[in-house]
Parts: structure tokens; sequence; C-alpha cells
């Protein structure tokens, strides 16, 4: 299959390969090896496409029956086993390589109500991971090879606690995050419902009326037949092929799998998908392609002819993955027609287990690297949205976690879950924001829910057919509904940022959520896995646990890590680093924390789903010294390869008479940016004297000072009033005053402590962490 061969260098320098016994190790980095044990292998893998790296200075000595490998930072004891013992150059000794392992992700969170067990990442405390290729299939010439008897194959990290070099390197050995296009990182609308044509576009106008932005419209399974013995009889049923699930799904659901548009609810297709680009929704369709091509279909007449099967028949075209044949005919038949009709890219929502007609092929893995190569060849940006099939599933984003629970410790999870998963250089899931099934009605976890997805990778509202468990915001509390749309917008303004991010984890393989101990060496970043760092600028802490009904607050502990300031985003509360803190959040807000020198670009618009170039801008700007990359393409196709492209630098610096500001366009690449409006917003400097370009400006000044500018600019600022925290007594008295307590009882206990004279001996907890932050809050400017 000429179409999907690789073009990858898989085999290494000889130079850099020593023979042991049955054993061929191959040294990859200064702090990588690769030990093969009698089969020996050149070409790609499902996990591992590049091996021939650039070259390394390393020694090997036999000693007492063992092979030791020296390079500059790290000494592997290799035993004529296969065993492998690791010395770091400080003496450390590393002999259980399992020890520490800080995992990696999960094939998928199907039916979780809370925390799964997760694999193994590349990522050690120890220092020391293995990445275990020996079950991965070969890959010659666009063909997945079976599976061969005897293969130990096995790649040694040992990159101490050098985090993001250790997935540096792994990128480097089995591929980089590609760029996703920029419509992804808005608002996905999605849910499992049989709408009707114009029930569809009903709903996307709602969301159009209501200026909630929405940029990807998902059509769930039920836009082809899926009644099909009721329709076309029970010889419509199809055959069962591999597994268990294969055949729940083929007495149960015989219409799981489908390739025709259901005319009786989508009369217009044409029309209908016409419509949604119109309004600038990009779509998926939903598929299950285990069941094959069945009689009832449209393309089954051309599907016949290829695959030399007699129409008059009836018989089923099975799913079969080891026909390049039905491979090519699956996507040239079956989807690329759909594709010219404004389709954008296809949800495999495969479920039907691990087993097909290779032995020892995942049926997923194939789909999604299949699919992702296919894509790409209309000459957009390749995107799909499929669950995880193991290292290397990063090379095919996005990710689908699953149908979970609707419960709070689903909610709790899926911050960890998420960063995690990057320790196996998994950056991109998207989660069924909300919560698919069951659970019972939340006004409060859906609000929370929607609060992480807006900052997490992919915010996608999903739910089941049930029909109260659909994530429209109007169909909850006005309270719950006013939230929900702000951070939908809000998510919309962050696209700059966001699509910024994005090409930093294509470039330089940082995720968009990280754990903290990628960026902070202390303890601390190992002790609060639900904290993480967000665009590789902002600490984010949502809010997981339901409101103390005294308090009518959440609380989450929050490291701040360094002795610096720090700035909530929604509250403007300044904190000082260097300390744990337990924050406090009410239901419009939770800890999202800009160190200071922070800079964001965003959306000055976030009411439509409207991505263009000329789009007006705000930059935010918390005062320090801080740099942004601001990066801009078209956000379809790679014309960003050959130079279409544009990294703004934006700049803030703290000087003696206060601060300077410089945004630089175009300073690298080739792309004609437009000329539109842009505003800087300085987020904590109440008012100032303001220069542009050396010229005295007038400023907008509401609680922050805003400026207009038009392209290259040098803003700077005198005689700055800072933003501070409110008094102290202020915060306590509407602390105090939300307390679902008798109002005589709240007196007694609590005057005398605002007016700073007592103590808070006869209130509990509940009540006295929220004031006990207060102290925490940073007062007086840095």
């Amino acid at each position: 299959m000429e179409r999907y061969a690789l073009n990858v260098a898989s085999k290494t320098d000889a130079k850099k390969i020593v023979l042991f016994g049955q054993l061929r190790i191959s040294v990859i980095t200064s702090a990588m090896i690769r030990v093969e044990k009698n089969v020996f292998r050149d070409e790609p893998t499902q996990k591992v496409w590049f091996r021939d790296f650039s070259s390394v200075d390393f020694t090997t000595d036999k000693r007492g029956g063992k092979l030791y490998v020296k390079t500059k930072e790290v000494t592997f004891v290799v035993s004529p086993s296969g065993k492998v013992v690791v010395e770091f150059a400080d003496g450390r000794r590393v002999t259980n390589l399992n020890k520490g392992n800080l995992k990696g992700t999960a094939r998928t969170l199907d039916n979780a109500y809370g925390a799964i067990r997760l694999n193994k990442g590349i990522i050690s405390k120890n220092g020391v991971a293995v990445l275990d290729d020996s079950k991965g299939l070969s890959i010659i010439d666009g063909e997945i090879q079976p599976l061969k008897k005897g293969i130990d194959d096995k790649y040694y990290f040992a990159y101490g606690r050098d985090y993001r070099r250790a997935l540096r390197d792994f990128y480097s050995l089995t591929g980089n995050v590609p760029l996703i296009p920029k419509y992804a990182l808005g608002n996905w609308w999605s849910r499992y419902k049989a709408y009707t044509q114009q029930e569809y576009v009903d709903l996307m106008q709602e969301f159009i009326t209501r200026k909630i932005p929405i940029t990807v419209a998902t059509i769930d399974m039920d836009w082809h037949w899926v009644d099909v013995k009721k329709r076309f009889g029970k010889e419509a049923k199809p055959d069962v092929t591999f597994s268990l699930q294969d055949k729940f799904f083929s007495i149960f659901m015989p219409g799981w799998t489908g390739y025709s548009w259901n005319r009786e609810l989508f009369p217009d297709y044409k029309g209908f998908l016409r419509w949604l680009k119109d309004q600038g929704f990009h779509i998926t369709l939903n598929i299950h392609p285990s069941q094959g091509v069945r009689f009832f279909e449209d393309q089954y007449q051309e599907m016949c002819k290829i695959m030399g099967v007699d129409p008059k028949t009836k018989a089923q075209i099975p799913f079969d993955l080891s026909d390049p044949k039905f491979i090519t005919a699956y996507f040239d038949v079956l989807h690329h027609p759909f594709e010219r009709q404004g389709v954008d890219f296809w949800w495999i929502d495969w479920q039907q287990g691990k087993k097909c007609q290779i032995k020892g092929l995942d049926p997923l893995w194939a789909l999604n690297h299949y699919h992702y190569l296919d894509s790409g060849l209309r000459g957009e940006r390749p995107l799909i949205l499929s669950r995880y099939a193991e290292e290397g599933s990063h090379r095919y984003p996005l990710g689908f976690s699953g149908d979970t629970f609707i419960s709070w410790p689903a909610l709790k999870f899926q911050p960890y879950f998420t960063a995690n998963a990057s320790n196996i250089g998994y950056t991109w899931w998207s989660h069924d924001i909300g919560g698919h099934q069951r659970g019972i009605k939340d006004d409060e976890l859906y609000v929370r829910w929607i609060q992480f997805g807006v900052f997490s990778p992919i915010n996608r509202l999903h739910s089941s057919v049930n029909e109260f468990s659909g994530k429209e915001p109007w169909k909850v509390s006005k309270q719950a509904e006013n939230i929900a749309v702000k951070f939908l917008r809000l998510r919309q303004k962050l696209i700059p940022f966001l699509y910024s991010s994005a090409y930093r984890t294509y470039k330089k393989g940082v995720a968009i959520c990280e754990p903290l101990y990628y960026k902070y060496k202390d303890e601390n970043a190992y002790n609060y896995p639900n904290e993480y760092i967000f665009g590789n600028a902002l600490l984010c802490a949502p809010c997981t646990s339901k409101t103390d009904k005294v308090t009518k607050m959440s609380g989450v502990k929050v490291w701040l890590p360094e002795n610096v300031r720090y700035t909530d985003v929604f509250t403007g509360d300044i904190y000082t680093g260097g300390r744990v803190v337990k924050m406090f959040r009410d239901l419009e807000s939770f800890p999202c924390l800009a160190k200071e020198g922070t800079i964001i670009p965003t959306y000055a618009n976030d009411k439509t789903n409207d991505l263009s170039l000329d789009s007006p801008l705000e930059i935010l700007v918390w005062r320090g010294t801080g740099t942004c990359s601001f990066y801009e393409d078209n956000g379809i196709d790679n014309a960003y390869e050959k130079g279409e492209y544009s990294i703004s630098k934006l700049t803030v610096n703290e000087t003696a008479e206060g601060y300077t500001f410089a945004y630089k366009e175009n300073d690298d690449g080739d792309l004609d940016l437009p000329k539109r409006k842009i505003s800087v917003v300085f987020k904590d400097i109440v008012k100032a004297d303001v220069k542009v370009n050396g010229v005295l400006s007038a400023s907008e000044t509401d609680s922050v000072v805003t400026v207009s500018i038009s392209g290259n600019s040098e803003i700077v600022l005198t005689n700055c009033v800072y933003a501070t925290n409110r008094p102290k007594k202020e915060l306590m008295i509407d602390r105090v005053s939300r307390y679902q307590r008798a109002t005589t009882a709240k007196m007694l206990r609590f005057s005398a402590f605002v007016k700073g004279k007592g103590k808070l001996r006869f209130v509990g907890r509940r009540e006295r962490e929220p004031l006990q932050e207060l102290d925490a809050l940073y007062y007086g400017d840095k």
C-alpha cells in the first residue's frame, strides 16, 4: 500500500550497535539504549519509527560476564539474559527499573465511575523507565506485518529527572505530536442522540442566537441507518467475526456499523452539511466499522466490484485489515465521498476488542494509523477522534477518552489523568465534558466539569441518548447557565493562546497540560496530582469536590512553586509563592494562577466561532518580566511547513520606572498578517502614564489599564498604580456573610475575630479554613 508507506529513518547506524551473545545493543542517545534478544529488527514498528539519531560517544567493557556500555552520563550494565542495571554518574545505582514509574495513561475511561489503573510511562522518579516494543508489529511498505515469535525488544530511558528531555527523545524515537487544526481548540457539541436534520439545525442555530461559540459539530452514529433488521429484514444482521463484544453488538445493535445516511432523519443531508459549513462549523461523523459492508448500503455495489463479490448473494463484505485491497476501498468508497461533501474528519468509535485477521494487531491502532494518514492525503491537516492504542498513539490526535459516568469521582480523576498522559507523550485527550451516562442531575458538577474542560486540551461537550442528560447550557439553572456560557465564551477567547501552545507541543514537545514535576524539582511537585501547568503559562487546580453547604465554597490545595507573585485570573487575588495554600472558590471560578510576567494572547471576540487572522486581539499581561511566542497560521493546511506562519514575540519587562511591553510582529515566519485591532490589557495595573512608541497615549482604565496598538509597538508605563488585595477585614466580612448560618450566631462567633480582637476558638474547620486562606494573600506590591 504505497499511499500509506512510511518515510522514516528506522535503521540504527552500525557504529552505534554492539553485539553481546544473543543480544544486539543499540546506543540511541547518551541516556537511552535498545536491547534486542534473538530476533533483530531494522524496520519501523507500531511504536518506533526513528532510530537514526546523531552520533553518541560511548565505550564498552566486558567484566564478570556482563557488558558495560558507558556514556558521558550513565552506564548500562547488561547481562547475557538481557537484564539491565543502570549506574548514574553521581554513583546512584538502579536495579529495579519498574520502581518509581509515574505512569502514563490508559486506553479508555469507558464506564469509569472514578479512578482507573494506568499503564506505565517513560517518566520515573528513580530516573529509569522501560519502553517494551516486543509486541509492536513491524510496518513494511505501508503494510502491518503479523507478530513474529520470540521478539524481545526493549528501550531503556535513563534521563534521571530531566523529564522534558526524556519526552523530547521519546518523540524523536517515535515521531512528533502533529500540529492540530485550529478549529479543534474551540468548543465542540456532541451527543449520542437520533437528531433529525431540522432538530440539529435548530440546535446549532440556538447556540448562534445565544452567542455561544461552537467550532466543531459532531453527529453521532444515528446519522446512518440503525434499525437495520426492522428496515431491511433479518438478513441484514451482521456476521460475527472475532470477539464476544462483536457478538454482543451483532445481536443487540445490528446497526452499529453504517455508511448510508438515514434519509428519514436527514432527507437533504448534503444541504445539511452545507448549512453547517456556511455557519462556520467543522464536522465529524461517528463510525463503528467492525460489521463490514452489507447489502443495504449505498456503496455495496461498488465495494462488491472492487472486492470481487457477487452483489446478488447479498454477502457481507467483512472488515478486513489484512487485505490491502479492502483498506484502499474502505477509504476511497466509504469515506472520501463524505469528505468531499463537507465531513472534516472521523470519530472512530471502536469498541470491538483487540483481535483481527492479523496476528497480534489491535484493530484500534490500525484504524487510528490508516485513518490519520489517509486524512492527510487531501492537503488539509490530518485529524481523527479515537481511543488511545498504546505507545505511539500521540501521532494520531485527538484522543477520545470514552463514556464515563456522570459523577464527582469521575471528574476528580480527569485533571490528573489528562496531565499524566504526557508521561507517555499523549497530549491531546478529549473527554466527555459533563460526563456521558447515568449519574444524577447536578448543576454544580456540570459547571465544574465545564470549567475543567475549558482549561483542558479539548473541550467537547457530550452525553448519552437519555432525553434528560443533554449538556446544553440553557437546560440547567440560570446561575449555572450564566457561568457555563461565560466559560464557553472564554474557551473561544483563549484559542490564540491554545494554538500557540499546540505549536509548542508540535515543535518542542511541551504538552498543553503538564504535571508540575516537569518544571519544578521540589518534592511538592509530586504531591498535587490535580494541579497542572496549562499552556506552559498558568497554574490550574480545578475544583472537583462539591461546594460546602455552609460556606458555599469548594476548597482545593494549591502549591505555589516559586517565591514570586501569582495573580488569580478570575478573582484578581494576589499570592506570594513558595508555599501551599488551600484556596476556596464559589461556583463562579476555580484557582487559575498567572505568575508575574505572564502574557496570554486572546481573541477580543468571544461570541462567534470566527477564527480568522484579522479577528481583533486582546493581549493579557500580568506585570513582571516575561515573554510569549504568539504563533499564527491559516489553521487548516500544511502551508506552515513551508514557512507560511508567524511567530510574534511579546515581552514585558519590569524597570525602575515602571513596565515596558513590546509587541514584535512576525519575529519568525513569512506569513503576511492582516491589519487588525489589538488591545493590550495590563491585568494588575490600575492606572499609569502611557507612551506608545515614544508618544504619550490615552488609555482606557476600568480597574485595569488597556492600550490600543497596531502592529509592532513598544508601550512604556510609568507612575503606575498597582492592583492590590482588598483589606483583610473587608474580605472576611464578605466570606462570613455568605455562610449559611444564623446571623446572631455569626455575630457571636466571628465579630471579634474580624475586628482583630479574637481567635476562631469555637468555629469548625469548614468555616475556619476559608478565612485562613485570607492570611495567605499577598499584601503590598513586589
